[in-house]
């Protein structure tokens, strides 16, 4: 059985909500919407995996969107619930990402994935949450899956602000000393990859890459600059970050990617039947 005791215990004291309306949090949340953005059309229906507090469910319901969340903490789900206007065209319902099982084939426009892959550690279960989320994602739909980066982790948590003690790091064998790769557990709460891990959990699926986008970029290692902005300098940061999100040579220096893919347009048929 899988422990997600670690998970449910920290999502039940932590402000995923203030992280993303802060300054520096929200270039991550601006830079997500402005994709999803770029998909959505009239009378879209989206399903939002992982929803947490609900910011990009609530986001999404209040533009007239039909929003259907799974999340699997409590404690997040009560706030959510909180943050629901009258009327708004959202729901919640409690579930895990492994086991969408409580949906049918083929419903949604668009289908949010922008928590679930931090928190899975094996190639399976990874793989398996991609699965689950095409399984629900009508053919030609479009699939937003976030990850946690580990280089841009490692340049701000631990050379830069030393919250991560790199040498022990090292030393335990969750960092190795020649690539630098990060080995996470379930204790450790956040899974960190690097582009190359997340075309190999794709790598499987019949799907088309739209965009990789390195979400946030430097905004989480320039955070006190980033909030010491006046709303100038910051719409020009936010410009720029906007035209360089894609380019390959940055890539890696991020804290959170985005992997947006589209689903086939027909079900593949195979020799003797179909699927």
């Amino acid at each position: 059985m899988r422990d997600n005791s670690y998970l449910i215990d920290f999502y039940s004291h932590y402000d995923e909500e203030g992280r993303l309306a802060s300054r520096h949090g929200s270039v991550e949340f601006l830079t997500t919407m402005r994709y999803i953005e770029k998909y959505l059309k009239p009378g879209s229906r989206i399903l939002e995996i992982g929803a947490g507090t609900g910011r990009y469910s609530h986001s999404l319901a209040r533009r007239g969107f039909l929003v259907d969340a799974v999340e699997l903490v409590e404690h997040n789900i009560e706030v959510f619930q909180s943050k629901t206007l009258p009327g708004e065209p959202v729901s919640i319902r409690q579930g895990n990402a492994l086991d969408l099982s409580g949906f049918s084939d083929h419903q949604y426009d668009i289908t949010l994935l922008l928590g679930p892959m931090y928190h899975l550690y094996c190639l399976e279960d990874q793989r398996r949450a991609i699965s689950e989320a095409i399984r629900v994602t009508r053919p030609g739909g479009v699939i937003f899956a976030a990850y946690v980066i580990s280089d841009g982790c490692l340049l701000d948590e631990g050379f830069h602000r030393g919250n991560i003690d790199v040498a022990q790091y090292i030393r335990d064998g969750l960092i190795d000393p020649e690539t630098f790769r990060a080995v996470s557990e379930p204790k450790d709460l956040f899974e960190l990859v690097r582009r190359e891990d997340i075309d190999r959990i794709m790598s499987v699926f019949p799907v088309t890459r739209l965009h990789y986008v390195a979400s946030d970029g430097c905004a989480l290692l320039l955070r006190e600059a980033i909030d010491a902005m006046d709303q100038e300098t910051f719409g020009i940061y936010l410009n720029y970050h906007f035209t360089v999100c894609e380019r390959e040579d940055l890539l890696g220096i991020t804290s959170h990617g985005l992997d947006i893919f589209r689903t086939q347009c027909q079900m593949p048929k195979i020799e003797g039947g179909s699927l």
